[in-house]
C-alpha cells in the first residue's frame, strides 16, 4: 500500500475552496491501494498533520488542538517529520525529539490558486525530490498565468480573446495611457488579475466610468492586470482533459445555467454550486451540456490542444467561451475544483478512478524526472577549478 500525502489549504484567497477539494479527495482515494495522510498548509503557510485533519469537522469547528506541524527535511526522501515531547528519565532531562510523521511515496497537490497551483509548491517539491500528482513546476506557473498561458495558446494558433496586460506601476503611475489603450481595445471589457482563479477579482466593465474600481480591484490581487474584450452573449462551455505527454482524452462537456456576464466565486463554490442537470437554481450545471456534434468535436479538439501546449499532467479543466465566430479558451485551471470529478462520472470514470488515473500520471512524470540527469561532471570542470594536478 502507497503512502499518499494529501497536501490542501494554503497561502491563497481560494483557501477554502482547497481545504473542500483535498476533503473530497481524501475520502475517495481507493483505501485498497493507498493510506491518505493530511497535510494542511495554513494561511500563514505552516505545515499541519495528525489525523483530526481528515475529518472536515475540524475545519467547520476551526480546532485544531489535536493538530501539529510537519516538516520535510533536504535528503531524506518523502518523510515527513514532527517533534514529540520526549519524557525525562533517570539519565534524561527530557525535552523534545523527532519522529517520522509519515514516508510519503505521492503527494496529491490539492491547492488552488497562489502558493499552490502556481508552481511554487511543485518547485518546493522538485527541489527536495519529492514525487508529485498534476503539473510540474513549469507547466502550473504558465497554465496560473493569464497573459503568458494566452501567449503560449496563441503560439499554438489556439484561439484567445483579444486583450492587453497592464502592470500595477502601470496603472498607478500611466492611468492616462491605460485607460487610453482600453478605449482602444473597445468596451465592453473584462478586468482580471493574472495570476488568480475562481473569478475572484474579475469585474465586466460596459463603460469607461467603471474602469477605475476594476483595475484597482484586480491591482489589489496582482500586480499583473489583464484586459480582455468581452464577448457579446457568449455561451461557457468547459471540458476536462487528463493525460501526459499528447496521450490525452477528454471529459463530458458542462454549461453553467442560469449566470450572466460571470460567474462569481459564490456562484461556483457556494450553496452546491456543484449541481448537475437542468436547474433553476443559480449555480447549476448542465452536464453533458446540449451540444451539437461539430461543436463537441472542436471543443475538445482546442482542450487536447490547450492541455498538451503547456506540457499539462494529470487532469485539467478547460473553460471555453463559444461566440458566433466559434469556441476560444478562456482560461485553463491546472487543479481544478473537486478536481472536476463531475466532469469525468458521465464518461464511465467515478471519482475514486480518476483520482487513481491522476496518482499513475504522476508516478510516471516522477520516473521520467528520475530518468534524466541533472548534473555533469568533466575533467575539463575539474582542471579548471582546482589545477591540472588533477
Amino acid at each position: 500500500m502507497k503512502t499518499i500525502a494529501v497536501f490542501f489549504g494554503g497561502r491563497s484567497v481560494e483557501h477554502e475552496v482547497s481545504v473542500i477539494t483535498g476533503m473530497q479527495v481524501i475520502e475517495n482515494l481507493d483505501k485498497s491501494k493507498y493510506e491518505a495522510v493530511p497535510v494542511y498548509i495554513t494561511k500563514d503557510g505552516k505545515f499541519l498533520g495528525g489525523e483530526s485533519l481528515s475529518n472536515f469537522k475540524t475545519f467547520k469547528e476551526g480546532n485544531f488542538d489535536d493538530a501539529y506541524e510537519v516538516y520535510f527535511k533536504a535528503g531524506r526522501g518523502g518523510k515527513l517529520y514532527r517533534q514529540v515531547e520526549e519524557k525525562g528519565g533517570l539519565f534524561s532531562k527530557g525535552g523534545m525529539k523527532e519522529e517520522v510523521y509519515a514516508d510519503v511515496d505521492m503527494v496529491f497537490v490539492a491547492l488552488h490558486g497562489t502558493f499552490g497551483e502556481d508552481g511554487s509548491i511543485q518547485g518546493y517539491f522538485d527541489t527536495m525530490d519529492i514525487p508529485y500528482i498534476g503539473c510540474s513546476t513549469l507547466s502550473a506557473a504558465v497554465g496560473m498565468d493569464k497573459k503568458i498561458m494566452k501567449d503560449v495558446f496563441r503560439a499554438h494558433a489556439i484561439p484567445v480573446m483579444e486583450g492587453i496586460c497592464f502592470y500595477r506601476r502601470q496603472w498607478r503611475e500611466e492611468k492616462d495611457d491605460v485607460k487610453k489603450a482600453v478605449a482602444e481595445l473597445g468596451y465592453p471589457v473584462f478586468v482580471k488579475p493574472v495570476n488568480l482563479g475562481s473569478s475572484i477579482g474579475i469585474t465586466k466593465v460596459k463603460e469607461a466610468a467603471e474602469l477605475d474600481d476594476a483595475m484597482d480591484l484586480a491591482a489589489s490581487y496582482d500586480r499583473k492586470i489583464l484586459v480582455e474584450k468581452a464577448a457579446e452573449n457568449p455561451r461557457e462551455i468547459n471540458c476536462a482533459v487528463m493525460g501526459y505527454a499528447g496521450d490525452v482524452i477528454t471529459s463530458a462537456l458542462e454549461e453553467p445555467v442560469g449566470w450572466k456576464d460571470l460567474l462569481s466565486f459564490e456562484d461556483k463554490y457556494v450553496g452546491g454550486g456543484k449541481k448537475t442537470g437542468p436547474s433553476k437554481g443559480k449555480n447549476a450545471r448542465n452536464c453533458p451540456a446540449d451540444v451539437d456534434a461539430a461543436l463537441k468535436g472542436q471543443i475538445e479538439d482546442l482542450a487536447k490542444r490547450a492541455f498538451t501546449a503547456i506540457d499539462a499532467c494529470g487532469t485539467a479543466r478547460i473553460d471555453f467561451l463559444v461566440t458566433e465566430a466559434g469556441p476560444v479558451v478562456n482560461e485553463i485551471n491546472t487543479l481544478p475544483g473537486s478536481m472536476g470529478f463531475y466532469l469525468w462520472e458521465p464518461v464511465g470514470i467515478p471519482f475514486a478512478e480518476l483520482l487513481n488515473r491522476v496518482i499513475e500520471l504522476g508516478e510516471i512524470r516522477a520516473k521520467e524526472r528520475k530518468d534524466t540527469t541533472y548534473s555533469y561532471e568533466s575533467n575539463l570542470f575539474a582542471k579548471t577549478t582546482y589545477g591540472s594536478k588533477l
